[in-house]
């Protein structure tokens, strides 16, 4: 009795089949299954297939066929499946699969490695806070590994607490965000500049150049731990600079070296439609340049005073410091027509603090304790284009879009 014959019968109540098929996979199982099928009108109420290292799991879950047939249909099944050197399984019941519990998430972790003692810890921990893990697939297995389990029957947010402190204890990273259309829709992403799009900090590439550089790497250090004003700092740090030939901008350009994986990010997010921006407590005179080599849709920093060719050892302008950081994440989502709950921040320090916790995902890059336990997640891998697989975009999603680019050239 196929579904379309029992419109009066609820669906818990109608009988199914679960049939599974295991074994190396080839082209043409899938179909030469569902065609076996084909011959008893059954319907298709579920479909999971699964390949691992070459071996495939394929599970169907149909409508029951008249009673006189279904020793025929079981017996066919088992006659295909052996033809191709496969095993066969199959499984009375009643109904489709039960329903996933309220409350779902996606959980994120990266390690490098990811051992099978961690994941133990992972999925224990989510067992424990009422989770189910409905599902899992990984997104990557290099620069890190990277794996998601879609969990339901529990709240997002006291699941995110508990895997951080998990993630904490066994090293990993681990992000935990709520399922749904949004995830995809995230169409702005806004970071820092120093120790995160690049691996420098831009006020000590200056001090290098005026022969400051201790001096102006403890003030800063002390600033990116909140024990200092950043506004102070800021002024404390670029009077230093004062009589410095304007030519040093040049140089300090070029001695800027990007984040592992910061192209990677910025081409993938601009190629799916995503806005990006960067806001720095450094200098127009070097974030100006990042926003133009980068195809960068926002870019706002601190300006050095420059007079007669010499810096003065002054800033001019409206101050970006933490407050200001999240102000400009507002505004460039305002201009981007993007809702702030759609948006992604990326910071190290503590005047990263407020934009973190003023847009939709705060991630902690690679950033100081205080950042990393203030933040959605954290990310303590040096690859800056691991964000990507918080957003769910698999590594074989950007590599086909580098081909696909490849190929258009």
């Amino acid at each position: 009795m196929s579904a379309s014959q029992t419109s009066d019968v609820s669906p818990s109540d109608v009988p199914t089949l679960l049939v599974k098929i295991f074994g190396k996979d080839r082209p043409g199982i899938t179909a030469g299954l569902f065609d076996t099928l084909a011959a008893y009108s059954v319907d298709v109420v579920d479909i999971e297939q699964v390949v691992s290292r070459g071996r495939l799991v394929l599970c169907a879950l149909v409508t029951e066929p008249t009673v006189a047939s279904q020793g025929e249909l079981r017996a066919t099944v088992h006659s295909w499946a052996e033809s191709l050197k496969l095993q066969a399984e199959i499984i009375s019941g009643t109904g489709d699969n039960r329903p996933r519990g309220e409350g779902r998430s996606h959980v994120t972790v990266l390690g490098n490695p990811l051992t099978a003692e961690q994941t133990a810890a992972i999925a224990a921990r989510i067992a424990e806070t009422g989770g189910n893990i409905d599902r899992v697939f990984r997104l990557a297995k290099y620069p890190v590994t990277a794996v998601e389990f879609a969990v339901s029957g529990c709240g997002t947010e006291p699941l995110r607490t508990a895997l951080a402190v998990e993630a904490h204890t066994i090293g990993v990273d681990v992000a935990v965000v709520s399922a749904g259309l949004h995830r995809r829709a995230q169409r702005l992403v806004v970071m820092d500049v120093d120790s995160t799009l690049i691996q420098d900090e831009v006020i000590e590439l200056f001090a290098a150049h005026a022969g400051c550089e201790d001096k102006v790497a403890e003030v800063t250090e002390a600033a990116m731990r909140g024990e200092l004003d950043f506004e102070q700092s800021l002024h404390a740090r670029v009077a230093l600079l004062a009589g410095l030939d304007a030519s040093v901008v040049d140089k300090v350009r070029a001695e800027v070296r990007l984040t592992p994986g910061a192209r990677t990010l910025i081409r993938t997010l601009k190629r799916l439609g995503y806005q990006v921006g960067v806001v720095s407590g450094g200098f127009t005179q070097v974030t100006d340049d990042l926003k133009e080599r980068l195809g960068l849709d926002f870019a706002s920093a601190n300006t050095l005073e420059i007079v007669d060719g010499k810096l003065t050892g002054r800033v001019t302008g409206e101050i970006v410091d933490r407050a200001g950081k999240a102000r400009l994440l507002r505004r460039f989502a305002s201009e981007a027509g993007v809702p702030l709950a759609q948006t992604v921040a990326i910071g190290d320090g503590a005047n990263d603090l407020d934009m973190l916790n003023a847009a939709g995902l705060g991630v902690a890059f690679n950033a100081k304790p205080v950042v990393r336990r203030a933040a959605d997640t954290a990310v303590n891998v040096p690859f800056l284009d691991t964000v990507l697989y918080l957003l769910g975009i698999t590594r074989e999603e950007v590599e086909a879009a580098d081909g696909g680019e490849e190929l258009l050239h």
